[in-house]
């Protein structure tokens, strides 16, 4: 048996045999993603039952949710460089076990001042672990491989931003051993765990050859500029958008302008950027960063916003709720299978445009149902749209990866991960901070099925939006496919 802990076993330029464990580890990156995501979906649904229990009031509450997110958005791009530097396998590994530990004392806090400590330290090995995935698969698989293997990742992304609020209500509606809301933190411990044993076993260790150096004043330029960013998106709703939301939402933009100076200058003088230059004159990621902020935005806070609408405008239960959303887990499935295995190689970008006109379409149906079904909605009467928008979220998002990431080589993959995924945290915040802002509203005024029409209407502009800007990608993710 090969030695699983030496350099990447596959180097894309010479004939070598594939990897043999290439596979298990890309059900181990692949586990580690969908933990995260399950992670950062599962609190809407839980932070009721975490209240009553645990007290704090509505702004600690909120804390629960908006630490994770803040702490992950600002850590990934210097996590995704810590891979190149440090090695892939290692940090990933370390990523993992802070992951673990968090989620650990995160189900047992006896305090909203523990669970928000233990979430936004959660959060910060999140950043840590993710960014390592994409690295870990480009150095592992062989060129004629990697669109299978990165294909996965939107699938499985898709599902588990779906599945969280479903799994955190069936979680919760079972009341496992009268652990309640804990048992939505504490199921990561053996999956983690297993996950880790995996990890371990099956990933090999793979770093940048070049002598990367790390960025201090780039990781705190970087990292202030995407708190300026995010912080307000979190926060602004839940406090009414004062007027120092959007005095940050206006800082972030030369501070990261300067990020992005300071990045050349790196360049230029023979340095190690946190992020390369080179990177945004890739078409492929330059491209997949405008769609992926745009789709993001419209999926993301659709998703929360459906959730909300179930609990507070028809008074549905966390498990009725969650098993509601089911159709769409299963439509995202179903589209993602179709996409993987027929259409993204032939098609490319068109099966991402051609999702986010079926996504649209399925979206265009809930409003047609909210309209005509007479009150109160069921889940039956909701299935089919739903499962529509699941069938064009998954065709959307089998091909991106693939798309976005082909051309980038092994040594940038780290930083490249970061900014992908910072980018698509970005637009999550940004769709759910301006979605939710529209539900309340509206429902405020009017009803509760008019602000989730509104909410609807807008999530369908910003998806086909997203396939409009596809243009932007390559046709195809390999010119040769």
């Amino acid at each position: 048996m090969p030695d699983l802990h030496t350099t990447s076993p596959v180097d894309p330029a010479r004939d070598a045999p594939p990897y043999r464990w290439r596979w298990p580890a890309l059900v181990a990156v692949l586990t580690a993603e969908i933990m995260d995501l399950l992670d950062a979906t599962v609190v809407g649904i839980a932070a009721p039952s975490i209240e009553t229990e645990l007290g704090g009031g509505s702004t600690m509450i909120q804390w629960i949710a908006a630490g994770y997110t803040l702490a992950y958005a600002v850590g990934l791009i210097t996590g995704g460089r810590l891979g190149d530097r440090y090695g892939r396998r290692r940090v990933f590994l370390l990523g993992l076990v802070g992951f673990v530990a968090m989620s650990a004392l995160c189900g047992l806090a006896v305090s909203p001042a523990m669970l928000v400590t233990c979430r936004i330290l959660q959060g910060l090995a999140g950043a840590v672990l993710i960014p390592q995935g994409f690295g870990i698969i480009k150095a592992t698989f062989p060129p004629r491989e990697l669109g299978a293997a990165f294909g996965a990742f939107g699938p499985a992304m898709g599902l588990a931003a779906v599945g969280g609020p479903i799994l955190a209500g069936m979680l919760i509606g079972w009341d496992v051993g009268g652990a309640g809301w804990r048992t939505v933190f504490l199921i990561n411990v053996p999956i983690g765990l297993a996950c880790l044993a995996l990890a371990w076993r099956v990933v090999p260790e793979s770093r940048s050859d070049a002598a990367l150096r790390l960025d201090p004043v780039g990781m705190l330029l970087v990292g202030v500029g995407l708190l300026a960013a995010v912080f307000p998106l979190v926060q602004g709703r839940e406090l009414g958008w004062p007027w120092w939301t959007f005095a940050l939402l206006a800082a972030a933009v030369p501070v990261l302008v300067l990020f992005g100076r300071h990045q050349a200058w790196h360049s230029r003088t023979g340095r190690s950027p946190l992020v390369d230059p080179a990177l945004l004159r890739n078409r492929a990621f330059r491209g997949g960063l405008v769609v992926g902020l745009v789709f993001f935005a419209g999926m993301t806070g659709l998703a929360l916003t459906i959730g909300l609408y179930l609990q507070i405008g028809l008074g549905y239960s966390p498990l009725r709720a969650g098993l509601t959303l089911a159709p769409w887990a299963f439509g995202v499935a179903a589209g993602a299978a179709l996409s993987g295995a027929v259409l993204a190689n032939r098609y490319g970008r068109a099966v991402i445009q051609a999702g986010s006109v079926v996504m649209a379409a399925g979206m265009l149906g809930l409003i047609v149902t909210l309209e005509l079904a007479a009150e109160p909605v069921t889940g039956w009467q909701l299935a089919p749209a739903l499962a529509g928008c699941g069938l064009g979220m998954g065709l959307v998002m089998a091909p991106f990866f693939d798309i976005v990431l082909a051309g980038v080589t092994l040594p940038m993959v780290g930083s490249a991960s970061g900014v992908l995924n910072a980018n698509q945290q970005l637009g999550a915040s940004a769709g759910v901070a301006v979605l939710g802002t529209v539900f309340f509203q509206v429902a405020a005024s009017g009803t509760a099925t008019a602000g989730m029409q509104a909410v609807l209407w807008s999530a369908m502009g910003a998806v086909l939006a997203a396939g409009a800007l596809a243009v932007l990608l390559p046709r195809r993710a390999r010119p040769e496919a």
